[in-house]
């Protein structure tokens, strides 16, 4: 295995730009770790579901090229990354883990996507996640579970899955994901990586396949948090082609980041979320976020307890809204104008068509919340379940605005549990929702959240993930308190936590 595929992005970026290294020699490392790792949906880790080699090589000869010539564009140019495959990329397939979209090739780039192909980065593929990014565990793809690089009998979080086992396993150093409940920082929880949630509109939605328009949102799948930040500024800022895009400056991520890797919290307010605890809390999750909330008073901060009353209630409400508006994207699947088309036996209907199509092109899980949806929406029950989830909307939101005005961020455990068993909760879709308990609220009120790794519960030795919250486009706090975090656990440690992990030699 080559030292280079440990390397994190930052380190990458570094390497590169001092001549240690070239882009191409960086991709082929990678793709090699991807062919000796990934597999698919049999055996492996199957974090990716397309891999574009000569793609990735080919953009990674043109960044050597641009650094010969002194025409570097961006730092983290040459360094490879992956994409969910949920957002749009021009020339490379767009499924989002469904066969409604099985072989579409978008003929355009989500806004992202061309920010890290104009900024040099090669992309490697499209990672794994739960069909149109519904689930919690990667289970619910067309093509087959993702494994976690931990222990390959284990989920790897969803509906991002693939991203975060691909970073986890070393197949790449930096991934897109989205986060629509949690996609991003559970997985991160559940692999021992980074995941973060910027502000909603914070990072254009251009061209992502939408599951919940009110809710989704892009962001960085990484190894630390500095190479979050990195991504996050590359990625971020205003887009005109999505209206509901913030026009505000971005920058001060890195700079935060750098900042709170010193380890000097002093002046900071800390608040302890009271509801996200209690029963149903895996103990060596629970110890590990103490132990963490501890080392933040080591650091100087301030910690206090805070009540958000209504979060109890965020679960019920984001499964009304999601469904709802799920519902209603989803409903252009009809077979008429692309993606699958199954045509029943004798003269079909448009609508027969339409039926058998859907039918065939979607999974339970997309069904379920469809059906969900559709019921919250009609006639006679709109003001009874999504109009009285939406009053509630508001009323989380006004928790997280009074929060604010005592604390200058939040913390919680980011996952009730560890990674559960492949299948666990495959039949027991409210255990599954479960897991994006601690999550969900901050795509409720659109603030940003940050998942770094907390350590391992002692009952299992997996992954455990410590989320922080911050008010809206104040994402900077994220980075300063989750590098502060990174930084004394990794002084604890001796190393990062995926020194500690199994992907080293191979996924066991």
């Amino acid at each position: 295995m080559s030292e280079l595929i440990r390397k994190t992005a930052a380190e990458l970026a570094d390497m590169l730009a001092a001549g240690e290294t070239t882009s191409v020699e960086v991709t082929q490392a990678h793709l090699d770790r991807i062919a000796a790792v990934d597999g698919d949906a049999e055996a492996g880790v199957h974090a990716f579901l397309h891999v574009d080699a000569d793609g990735a090589l080919a953009q990674a000869a043109e960044s050597d090229a641009r650094r010969a010539a002194g025409e570097s564009r961006h730092l983290l140019d040459g360094v490879p990354i992956a994409v969910k495959d949920v957002l749009a990329t021009q020339g490379l397939p767009t499924t989002c883990g469904s066969r409604i979209l099985e072989g579409w090739v978008p003929p355009y780039d989500a806004t992202v996507v061309g920010k890290i192909k104009a900024a040099g980065l090669p992309i490697l593929g499209k990672t794994n996640m739960d069909e149109f990014a519904m689930g919690s565990s990667t289970e619910h793809s067309a093509y087959g579970p993702t494994r976690n690089p931990w222990d390959q009998t284990r989920i790897p979080g969803g509906s991002g899955g693939g991203s975060a086992a691909a970073v986890a396993a070393f197949e790449a150093p930096l991934a897109l994901g989205t986060d629509t409940g949690g996609s991003i920082r559970q997985p991160g929880a559940v692999t021992g990586t980074v995941g973060v949630k910027p502000t909603y509109g914070g990072v254009s939605r251009y061209g992502l396949v939408a599951l919940a328009n009110s809710l989704d949102q892009v962001g960085p799948v990484t190894r630390t948090v500095l190479d979050s930040a990195l991504l996050h500024e590359l990625i971020g800022g205003h887009d005109p082609l999505d209206s509901t895009s913030v026009d505000v400056p971005v920058g001060g991520f890195v700079e935060a980041a750098r900042q709170g890797a010193t380890g000097d919290l002093s002046g900071l307010k800390v608040g302890v979320i009271k509801e996200l605890a209690g029963d149903g809390w895996q103990p060596g999750v629970m110890e590990r976020f103490a132990e963490t909330v501890a080392l933040l008073k080591d650091l100087g901060a301030e910690v206090t307890e805070v009540s958000c009353p209504t979060f109890v209630h965020a679960m019920a409400t984001y499964y009304l809204i999601l469904p709802a508006e799920c519902s209603s994207n989803l409903a252009k699947f009809d077979a008429m104008r692309y993606g699958l088309r199954v045509v029943p036996e004798g003269d079909p209907s448009a609508e027969a068509v339409m039926k058998a199509t859907r039918d065939a092109g979607f999974g339970d899980e997309v069904k379920r919340r469809i059906m969900i949806g559709t019921y919250a929406l009609s006639s006679g029950y709109y003001d009874a379940y999504y109009g009285q989830a939406q009053k509630v909307r508001t009323l989380i939101s006004r928790d997280f605005a009074a929060a604010f005005e005592d604390v200058d961020v939040l913390v919680s455990p980011t996952s009730p549990t560890t990674a559960f068993p492949l299948g666990d909760k495959l039949d027991d879709p409210l255990a599954m929702y479960l897991q994006d308990l601690a999550t969900i609220p901050a795509n409720l009120a659109g603030v940003p959240g940050i998942s770094v790794p907390a350590g391992l519960a002692d009952e299992d030795g997996l992954p455990v993930g410590f989320q922080v919250l911050a008010p809206a486009l104040a994402d900077d706090r994220l980075y300063r308190v989750g590098a502060a975090v990174e930084a004394a656990l990794t002084s604890r440690w001796g190393g990062p936590i995926l020194a500690q992990a199994p992907t080293l030699e191979g996924p066991r």
